[in-house]
């Protein structure tokens, strides 16, 4: 019986330089469904003739998401089929190419390799594909022929687009992976620069930041994390790998179809597949899970943003003063917040909000609505009963379910204080979504459409967020007055 494991989430010779356009340099959106080559090889038909399988009613098909391209279904698709399959030797994984072997190439592509931090690894895998996209007659090139000219990401957009998300945490994650990439097109000049051209990874081409960021994308926005070969302890290596045709099912939080990792019971090898989670009707896209991510990690990775994205947070820093400045405003008495007593110090450094490795990164929104650690700390500042406070399971004062746990007016203190930051949040906006929604009227580019899109929505998020706890004020409140007046 095979073995399961569900998961969420015709060669040319010529040469093929690697030197990329930035997507950001374009004002429309059609660059973004360019292929790396005008007329790419089928991809379905390289697939089936490698030995994968691909449903009769599949078909690629230009979509509104992602870089223009998705697979649809061209006929109902029964619940449980077998959608594509792939062969353990069609996924692109590093150093997977047994013609590399021990070449100085490979070599030289494990060296470079070691530059790269772990938070990264999509460039990890990215120097494999250029390798494999610099080499003639490659056998991954009628996939790699089938990738976008250009991707949608932050790294490439112009600099007044980055400016344009106006949300701090996002610019400089983007800012850093610019860095990183401006730094290790130096590294690799220096590396690269002396080697013969047998031992060259790249076969000789010129690698520069651009094409370095162009292979990053690629895999960060189509690669899988899947398991590889077992361990000595039997656990299974946690595997960056490229699929094939299946890269191109776009995403939903409501997927209809799952990938899945099955072995062989004849040879043991490993198949890779997508199912059909649902049944899949005419003309439907088929879509997977990437995850329970944020709109940051989605335009970073993938280049687009979720609308009313369930998991979709705003970051705050865990900072006494801002506290302070916000039950104030909030009309909360004696803040204490730059003042902790011993106890509530013991509290803190508990949530780990306090401390030499303290994590002072809160958030709003998502499925908590309010992250627990920041709920968990304002109950405690704004009681004054001690006692209660230590009497209560930390589990319980982080959670906004369990109704004023430290009672009612500590509680409306507490989401008063919640939504003054709120209010300090949106004014660290620049504009308003009134203006953002007009600019997205005009005719704009690709990028800024992105970046006011992705504002757009952080400060929907934040205006839920008072909303809902505004709601909470008035119904606590309304349920004291009655209980006083009884």
């Amino acid at each position: 019986m095979n073995s399961k494991i569900i998961l969420m989430a015709t060669t040319v010779s010529q040469f093929r330089p690697l030197t990329c356009a930035a997507a950001g340099a374009t004002s429309t959106s059609v660059i973004f469904n360019a292929r790396l080559v005008p007329q790419p090889p089928d991809l379905i038909k390289w697939v089936k003739r490698e030995g994968g399988f691909v449903h009769k009613a599949v078909k690629i098909a230009q979509t509104e998401q992602s870089d223009g391209f998705g697979l649809v279904a061209t006929e109902e698709i029964p619940k449980g089929s077998d959608i594509i399959v792939l062969p353990e030797h069609i996924p692109l994984k590093f150093g997977d190419s047994e013609a590399d072997g021990e070449s100085g190439a490979h070599s030289a592509l494990v060296n470079l390799a070691q530059h790269v931090p772990e938070e990264l690894w999509a460039m990890k895998l990215g120097l494999k594909l250029l390798q494999e996209r610099a080499k003639k007659g490659s056998f991954w090139w009628p996939y790699i022929s089938n990738l976008p000219e250009t991707y949608s990401v932050p790294i490439f957009f112009p600099g007044e687009d980055i400016k344009n998300l106006q949300y701090a945490p996002l610019l400089y994650q983007v800012n850093k992976r610019c860095r990183f990439l401006l730094d290790f097109d130096k590294v690799l000049k220096y590396e690269l620069q002396n080697l013969k051209l047998e031992d060259h990874p790249f076969e000789g081409q010129t690698v520069d930041a651009s094409s370095l960021g162009w292979a990053m994308s690629a895999v960060s926005s189509r690669a899988f994390r899947l398991y590889g070969n077992k361990r000595p302890d039997g656990t299974h290596a946690d595997v960056p790998m490229m699929l094939p045709l299946i890269d191109m099912c776009n995403h939903s939080f409501n997927p209809n179809a799952e990938i899945v990792q099955e072995q062989e019971a004849t040879n043991g090898r490993t198949l890779v597949k997508v199912i059909a989670g649902t049944q899949i009707k005419q003309d439907d896209p088929l879509v997977l899970n990437y995850g329970n991510l944020n709109n940051d990690l989605f335009l970073l990775d993938y280049g687009f943003v979720v609308p009313s994205n369930p998991y979709d947070c705003v970051e705050l820093k865990y900072d006494s003063a801002l506290l302070d400045a916000a039950s104030m405003a909030a009309a909360v008495t004696s803040p204490t917040f730059s003042s902790p007593a011993t106890w509530q110090q013991q509290i803190l450094s508990q949530l780990n909000l306090d401390g030499e490795n303290s994590q002072l990164k809160v958030s709003l929104g998502g499925p908590e609505l309010v992250e627990g650690r920041l709920l968990a700390a304002l109950r405690v500042f704004l009681s004054n009963d001690k006692e209660a406070v230590e009497k209560t399971n930390l589990d319980i004062l982080k959670s906004l379910s369990t109704e004023a746990p430290l009672g009612v007016l500590t509680e409306v203190a507490a989401l008063r204080t919640i939504i003054a930051l709120c209010v300090i949040a949106l004014g660290h906006f620049p504009t308003k979504i009134m203006e953002d929604e007009a600019l997205l009227k005009q005719n704009v580019s690709t990028s800024t459409e992105l970046a006011v899109q992705f504002r757009i929505q952080k400060k929907s998020l934040i205006i839920d967020v008072m909303r809902d706890l505004t709601r909470r004020v008035k119904l606590l409140s309304s349920k004291e007055s009655v209980s006083s007046q009884t």
